[in-house]
């Protein structure tokens, strides 16, 4: 009997009556459903309402030919899978390399042995059986895999999130600045992926891995002591130094996670947000004095939102500015303190990042380091 799970469906195309006839006849005694087509055009109409585990196609037919029919079968994705096995009347060797070459999977030559026709029938839909159920299989693998890969993300996402709450909590923060900054970053960066200089830097994968890095940012906060970070005034000099380690402290953190996961890019992204965001366009800045576009440009993104935040937040030693003053300082840094593009984006969305802050507000007291 040919093997399935079902009856199997084989479609027949050859312009003979009487080969259709016999080929019919044998296939329906071992249990086979049957479409028969005279033609290859009429065939391939069909094959829009039904599609068949296997096709019989003969060569020599009028109007279309077999060689035809097989490669318009192959163009359609629909179709491309269904094996096709040539029976002809051509025994020459250049015509069974070409039924090859358009696809085929076998090839029978007339007159046929009833048992080699079923022989290769049978092995054929035992392999096409056979490449379906691995099909599904590796389909439920994939999917199986996607949403274990979900499941740690979100879980690991949560444990950033709530780590970077702890160093914000820390600073005596409501945590609103983590909120609002990754929303800033993520407003910016599609504000940039417009542009066609950054069309290869700023993808879909950069956006949504800049907005769940920016929470790491401040991190390193972990490792000041509270009578630096909660000090209620201007830092003196000293203290500003210990306090500028954040920035180192929270990236040799992300290093050990990188050690083990070298390439990934959420990982690295978060390292290099976390040493930079604090260094400037004109090399003045801290840690490294790295300058234009030596400073990644997550950081350099990261820059923009944390300094408009920090204005817009009071501070033991000052109110917190309004949108409009903020804005001005952000206009003045630009191209010393902050990227040119980058300050075009924040200017060309101010209001929207001005919404954003009202609707996140919180009564926060910012750390002397922003």
């Amino acid at each position: 009997m040919i093997p399935a799970n079902e009856k199997a469906t084989i479609m027949l195309v050859d312009d003979t009556p009487a080969n259709l006839k016999l080929l019919e006849q044998l296939l329906k005694k071992e249990g086979c459903r049957v479409m028969q087509f005279p033609n290859g055009r009429t065939a391939l109409g069909a094959l829009a309402r039904k599609q068949p585990d296997l096709i019989l196609l003969d060569i020599m037919m009028p109007e279309m030919d077999g060689f035809e029919v097989c490669a318009r079968l192959k163009e359609n994705e629909a179709t491309r899978d269904i094996p096709v096995i040539f029976i002809s009347a051509l025994a020459d060797t250049e015509h069974k390399i070409r039924a090859f070459t358009e696809g085929g999977v076998d090839y029978v030559t007339k007159p046929f042995q009833e048992e080699e026709i079923l022989a290769r029938v049978k092995t054929h839909l035992s392999l096409r059986q056979m490449q379906q159920e691995l099909r599904k299989h590796n389909l439920y693998l994939e999917e199986l895999v996607r949403e274990k890969v979900r499941e740690i993300s979100e879980s690991q996402l949560s444990t950033i999130h709530a780590v970077s709450k702890l160093a914000e909590y820390r600073d005596d923060e409501t945590g609103r600045h983590i909120e609002r900054t990754r929303l800033f970053c993520r407003m910016l960066a599609e504000v940039l992926a417009e542009k066609s200089r950054y069309s290869g830097s700023i993808n879909k994968t950069f956006i949504e891995n800049i907005y769940h890095a920016a929470p790491l940012h401040d991190i390193g906060k972990v490792g000041i002591p509270d009578s630096i970070l909660l000090k209620p005034g201007k830092l003196d000099t000293e203290e500003f130094e210990i306090i500028k380690t954040h920035t180192t402290i929270g990236a040799m953190t992300l290093q050990q996670v990188r050690n083990k996961y070298p390439q990934n890019a959420f990982v690295n992204m978060g390292i290099a947000l976390t040493r930079s965001h604090h260094e400037k366009w004109d090399g003045s800045g801290y840690p490294d004095g790295l300058s234009g576009e030596d400073i990644p440009l997550s950081a350099r993104i990261m820059a923009v939102a944390d300094v408009y935040d920090a204005l817009r937040s009071e501070r033991p030693y000052k109110k917190a500015f309004s949108h409009e003053k903020s804005c001005g300082i952000i206009r003045e840094g630009n191209g010393s303190h902050f990227d040119p593009d980058i300050v075009a984006a924040f200017n060309s969305i101010h209001l929207e990042l001005a919404q954003v802050r009202e609707q996140i507000k919180g009564h926060d007291i910012m750390s002397p380091s922003e």
